[in-house]
């Protein structure tokens, strides 16, 4: 291939499809991705230069204009590290006959906790979701929507689900007699995660007003294979979409807003399971993380509950 001759583009998308075919990437990682080396891209055009011909100065010039435009040292890390993918790949398929990331180094950042929401705030949301489905005066369609996100809040707080994996989730899933799911994660790996009653009672419950609104209007999302059925593109509910209405609830329930988010969720999920006793394995498979190293951020919840234990319970602890 003549490096010359290859525009940034077709590199990018030649890297992705590596990505996607070779170890797995979901569409969630290869947009980020795409974002990331379009705007690595557009600087280095600024310049005069592109992917093939990139010096290691380059990269740096381009690391410091992300500090002096304001990004967090993570973003600055994440955007240094798909750099680092792209010129391993270019280096590996001797599109380029050197590594310009390779000498590199990233900004240093201490690894921040996850936001959580403590039991009674998750709580609070429940309840207030589970209010706003049997509000008087509220027509067909507003009850469906309520039933809903509250649907949605059981769901992903009984399962720690990523928010691509929950409103993805098939009709299937919402079996009457199923007590576990079948969820389809990164990498198209699937998973089992258990339903608890709750999150079973709220799907039926959903499902059930969408029968009762079988008009023509409303006949596709009747009829529909997905779980939280959408008029959109994918045929189902979006991420944004959930967040902005999972905003707008927590404001409604006495919450900051911008504490609270699905991710926020899929931590609670994880940290209330450890602090009541869960091991750290089953949460990590529950998760759908490949690694185990990606679940012990949450073991700050192990220790202090180490803490309180020897603390309360070890024979020569101060009372």
């Amino acid at each position: 291939m003549n490096a010359s001759k290859t525009s940034d583009t077709k590199l990018t998308n030649l890297f992705l499809d590596m990505l996607a075919a070779e170890q797995g990437a979901g569409n969630n990682t290869l947009d980020a991705y795409r974002r990331d080396l379009t705007d690595f891209s557009e600087f280095l055009r600024s310049s005069g230069q592109d992917f093939a011909g990139a010096q290691t100065q380059g990269l740096r010039d381009y690391l410091a204009d992300l500090d002096a435009r304001g990004f967090k040292s993570s973003s600055v890390a994440r955007r240094l590290s798909a750099m680092r993918h792209l010129f391993r790949f270019l280096l590996n398929e001797r599109i380029r006959g050197d590594d310009p990331a390779a000498i590199l180094s990233g900004p240093k950042r201490g690894r921040g906790l996850p936001k959580v929401l403590t039991i009674s705030e998750v709580d609070r949301l429940l309840v207030h979701a589970k209010t706003l489905t049997t509000a008087p005066e509220v027509s067909a369609p507003q009850r469906l929507r309520a039933l809903r996100l509250y649907c949605l809040l059981e769901v992903l707080y009984a399962t720690g689900l990523r928010v691509s994996e929950l409103v993805s989730l098939p009709r299937t899933a919402a079996r009457r007699d199923a007590r576990m799911i079948v969820v389809r994660g990164k990498g198209n790996k699937e998973r089992l995660v258990p339903l608890n009653e709750p999150s079973r009672q709220a799907m039926a419950d959903y499902l059930a007003a969408i029968e009762a609104l079988k008009t023509e209007k409303k006949k596709n999302a009747a009829n529909s294979k997905w779980l939280f059925p959408s008029s959109g593109e994918s045929g189902h509910l979006t991420r944004q979409h959930f967040a902005r209405d999972l905003k707008e609830l927590a404001a409604a329930a006495g919450l900051a807003p911008r504490l609270v988010s699905p991710h926020v969720l899929r931590h609670a999920f994880a940290s209330h399971l450890l602090h009541n006793g869960a091991d750290l394995r089953i949460v990590q498979t529950l998760l759908g993380h490949t690694d185990i190293s990606t679940t012990q951020i949450y073991t700050h919840v192990v220790e202090e509950r180490l803490k309180s234990l020897v603390r309360d319970l070890h024979p020569l602890a101060e009372k």
